[in-house]
């Protein structure tokens, strides 16, 4: 079935400057988007969402009411939520595997959901800019069919939504903020205007957001992407628990040369996009890669019975460890 938008399916094979044209809400969305200032989101009632992650709950949640992830330059967070149950998804896409990672968050929600009933699927699409190497735009791009003519696949806009397009469902698109129309430029350099936004899931409310804490196992998560992860599902929604592995990587080639390195080379060869990373961007990869130097085989020092590091929200809505003997 196709992606909707305004009541009728998009026409892929029109230029993405027609199609904004044609559909001028998608632009004022993202200008109301973009005008909002980046909220600061404690990590009370908060699941932080990494890099090639995803959780999918509903407004039943008593222990989960935020979903969020941020660092995103040439990523895209993607938000689907379906508006009958308000069971809603967020992940992190870095252009990994993106259409099976669209089939599996489809799949997520609709566990959920009745979409033969009332309500309707809703997706949301943040991230992205206008960086020199197109990254952004190779990212969108790997969800074009190859019968489109050549020519839109500098169209970030067609290419945003082609993968979505192929679902056997109906899904509507609600919020488009990438590329070009989350780009901004500072003395020549472009930057992203939104690096990370939060969804609630009680009230649906999507806005611009900052995470302090992105833990728990914030550099086990993160050793785990750097070391070629696919998109996993981290949370069960039904017994409120996060999981975290059990992960199995080998030893990270090269790692003690990277740790010698100064930080401008590890920003300019561990990046995908230098000059536009956050300011901690280089503290979080030397400290991911001083775990990956310590625990080399984590399935030994980290999961020694290959069960999964498991979390509750305690009374203050904290994440706590919980013995999995237990669960």
């Amino acid at each position: 079935m196709p992606l909707l938008l305004d009541g009728g399916r998009l026409d892929l094979s029109r230029p993405a400057a027609e199609l904004i044209r044609a559909h001028p809400r998608l632009e004022e969305k993202a200008k109301l988007l973009r005008s909002r200032p980046a909220q600061i989101v404690e990590p009370k009632g908060l699941l932080y969402i990494q890099q090639r992650e995803f959780a999918v709950t509903t407004p039943e949640d008593g222990s989960v009411s935020i979903l969020g992830s941020d660092d995103a330059t040439t990523c895209h967070i993607v938000v689907l939520r379906h508006t009958g149950s308000g069971a809603t998804c967020l992940t992190h896409c870095d252009g990994s595997d993106t259409e099976a990672e669209v089939s599996l968050i489809m799949s997520s929600v609709k566990s959920f959901s009745d979409t033969t009933g009332c309500g309707r699927l809703e997706v949301h699409l943040v991230g992205g800019f206008n960086d020199d190497r197109q990254l952004s735009q190779k990212l969108t791009n790997q969800l074009l069919t190859p019968a489109l003519p050549p020519v839109l696949y500098t169209a970030a806009i067609v290419v945003a939504v082609g993968a979505f397009d192929l679902q056997p469902d109906d899904v509507h698109l609600e919020t488009f903020c990438v590329t070009e129309l989350n780009d901004r430029e500072e003395k020549d350099i472009h930057l992203p205007i939104i690096y990370g936004i939060a969804v609630n899931v009680k009230t649906a409310e999507i806005f611009p957001a900052t995470f302090p804490e992105k833990g728990p196992d914030e550099d086990l998560r993160s050793a785990h992407i750097l070391t070629g992860a696919r998109l996993t599902n981290i949370y069960d929604a039904k017994t409120e628990q996060l999981h975290i592995g059990p992960y199995f990587w080998r030893p990270f080639p090269h790692v003690d040369f990277w740790l010698e390195q100064d930080d401008k080379q590890i920003l300019q060869n561990l990046s995908t996009s230098p000059l536009a990373e956050p300011p901690h961007f280089v503290s979080h990869i030397r400290s991911t890669l001083t775990f990956l130097k310590e625990h080399p085989f984590p399935s030994r020092s980290l999961f020694p019975d290959r069960k999964p590091r498991i979390y509750k929200k305690n009374d203050e809505g904290l994440w706590e460890q919980v013995c999995s003997d237990r669960i």
